[in-house]
């Protein structure tokens, strides 16, 4: 009997941890590729790319695994691993020299990439008590992702620890490797743009999953497009609709702006027929649409259309190319 209760007793987490910091490599790999998905979440909101995110969190575990015997045992190792893939990310901006945007619309962001509510499930774990992070709508829908770039990189970290991340002003100092005066300061000038930076209705967004609203909107945009009615298009777009497609610095304003779109896209002259997938990004309605051109017997992988719903009506639309499909589980081909 003692046998099999030592055969099935759960592991000591801070066995586990010693022995990956010890240097044994299939424990830490185990340990670090728990909390990837969250990390990778924090890198995203960080940078607003989901590849570059991808590589920080690789840089990430690659300094963690380097540096693990500077790991301090009365840490959370989670918590060490946020600090670390802070300092990466800040490390990224510094090299990529880039200059806080004021965020008037996504065109501003051209590396703005969506992130696939899919994987976004993956970065809720539970099992840290109040330290586990939710993924809440409203920290990473397309406008918050964006507006965070308006800070400048330090600014941001202190924010994201503090208003997203619930961190201590004391955890935040240490995250940062600052005085907590000054993570105080980063944050309340960070707290100050981002009210001027995000929609004036921002209290009025969901927290949870897609309304009824924005599904039955995101019906009636597939269908219009599959049958190509430009009129049912505008039917659902508010007078003052935004369209922009990252990397491009297209910014288009309006119905009137948005009807030559809808003619090159519907018209006698389009470039072929379209088949559209529902699916989600940033906790928002998207359609991923493939096009079969002239001749060509597959629907092939063409571009993410993001949307944004206000009043029942569709006001923003954020385009996408269509490197992202394997990453929410779409085929390149229908």
């Amino acid at each position: 009997m003692t046998g099999t209760a030592e055969a099935t007793r759960t592991p000591d987490p801070r066995d586990e941890i010693a022995a990956a910091v010890a240097g044994d490599e299939p424990a830490f790999a185990a340990l670090t590729e728990r909390h990837r998905r969250e990390l990778h979440v924090h890198c995203y909101r960080m940078l607003a790319s989901f590849d570059e995110a991808e590589d920080a969190v690789q840089e990430t575990f690659l300094r963690a695994w380097r540096g693990r015997e500077g790991f301090d045992g009365d840490t959370l190792f989670r918590a060490w691993l946020y600090r670390i893939a802070t300092n990466v990310c800040l490390d990224l901006l510094r090299r990529a020299a880039r200059r806080p945007i004021r965020a008037g619309s996504f065109a501003e962001v051209p590396w703005l990439q969506p992130y696939p509510d899919g994987l976004l499930e993956e970065a809720a774990p539970a099992d840290e008590g109040p330290d586990a992070v939710v993924v809440e709508r409203e920290t990473i829908e397309l406008a918050f992702v964006a507006a965070l770039q308006a800070l400048p990189p330090r600014q941001r970290a202190a924010f994201l620890a503090r208003d997203v991340l619930a961190r201590s002003a004391a955890e935040t100092a240490e995250l940062l490797g600052t005085s907590v005066a000054a993570a105080n300061s980063a944050l309340q000038r960070a707290r100050a743009t981002m009210q001027r930076q995000l929609p004036a209705r921002r209290t009025e967004w969901s927290t949870g999953g897609l309304s009824g609203a924005e599904r039955a909107l995101l019906d009636r945009f597939i269908d219009a497009h599959e049958r190509c009615d430009a009129a049912a298009a505008i039917a659902i777009a508010a007078e003052d609709v935004r369209v922009t497609m990252p990397p491009y610095p297209y910014r288009y304003e309006g119905l009137t702006a948005l009807a030559p779109l809808l003619e090159r896209a519907f018209g006698e002259d389009r470039d072929g027929d379209w088949r559209l997938v529902p699916t989600s990004a940033n906790r928002m309605p998207t359609a991923a649409s493939y096009l079969r051109r002239p001749g060509d017997s597959e629907f092939r992988a063409f571009k993410f259309d993001v949307l944004r719903v206000e009043d029942d009506r569709l006001k923003e639309i954020t385009t996408f190319g269509p490197e992202l499909f394997p990453r929410f589980g779409l085929p390149p081909t229908l």
